[in-house]
């Protein structure tokens, strides 16, 4: 491939960004999570990838967004990655499975099931999609400490949002059920579309990355006649982000 000057997707060269990255996944998010660092800048914008730079605790950091799935995800963290980031939390949204995970609660992944294929791409299957741990630990305490609801566990993670949501108009409808009862009786927390392509990737690329997400709905509890209502406020899964930052941060500063 040709070597540009800026990274070939996010257009982003070193010295743009911070060694610690927020990314969501929609690109309409950045500037308010940007908000929430000190002397924040817009940097760049090209296809789904918006990128702004400030600092919080007086470190550099950044926020990217992913647009949705697996390779794009991948993409934003290798180019980031090649121009000095290493420590990576994504926050987004998510749907949930297990019945105690309900709309407004806030999802801490330990795992991901790899039912995608950007993760097949950096590591074989038997390989595990895990966070880092500090990563991982520092949004759940965060999480906690910020008072929201939390559950901590496995997510899932697919390439197709309407294979989970619409199964029955699929050819293969039967693989698709099935494997859905199964995450449920494992007791998946929850489903989304990037932590397994992340983790995986970021563990290929000797990177940290860890996953925070807001819950929208519940099929489950749906489906069970359980009370619930549908939640599209995702600053909590972006507040629990920002404030793992900077536990990251001050572990890091040691």
């Amino acid at each position: 491939m040709i070597q540009h000057e800026k990274q070939y997707h996010i257009q982003c060269e070193a010295g743009d960004v911070g060694r610690y990255v927020i990314l969501p996944g929609d690109p309409g998010r950045c500037e308010a999570i940007a908000a929430l660092f000190d002397g924040a800048r817009f940097v760049a914008r090209n296809r789904e990838f918006t990128t702004y730079t400030g600092t919080l605790l007086g470190e550099k950091v950044s926020v990217c967004s992913t647009g949705i799935g697996g390779p794009s995800a991948a993409i934003a963290l290798e180019e980031l990655t090649a121009i000095g980031a290493d420590t990576f939390v994504r926050v987004g949204t998510c749907g949930g499975i297990a019945l105690e995970v309900q709309a407004g609660d806030v999802v801490v992944a330990t795992g991901a099931v790899r039912y995608e294929h950007t993760s097949l791409e950096y590591a074989p299957l038997e390989y595990p999609a895990v966070p880092d741990f500090d990563v991982a630990s520092a949004l759940r305490g965060a999480a906690l400490d910020l008072g929201y609801r939390t559950h901590v566990g496995v997510v899932q993670c697919k390439d197709s949002f309407y294979g989970q949501h619409s199964p029955e108009r699929s050819p293969v409808s039967y693989e698709l059920l099935q494997k859905w009862e199964a995450w449920r009786r494992l007791g998946v927390k929850a489903s989304e579309m990037e932590s397994a392509a992340l983790f995986v990737a970021a563990n290929a690329l000797h990177v940290r990355c860890g996953s925070c997400f807001h819950v929208v709905w519940n099929q489950e509890r749906e489906a069970a006649g359980l009370d619930q209502s549908e939640s599209h406020d995702t600053s909590t899964a972006v507040k629990v982000g920002v404030e793992a930052v900077k536990r990251l941060i001050a572990l890091d500063r040691g």
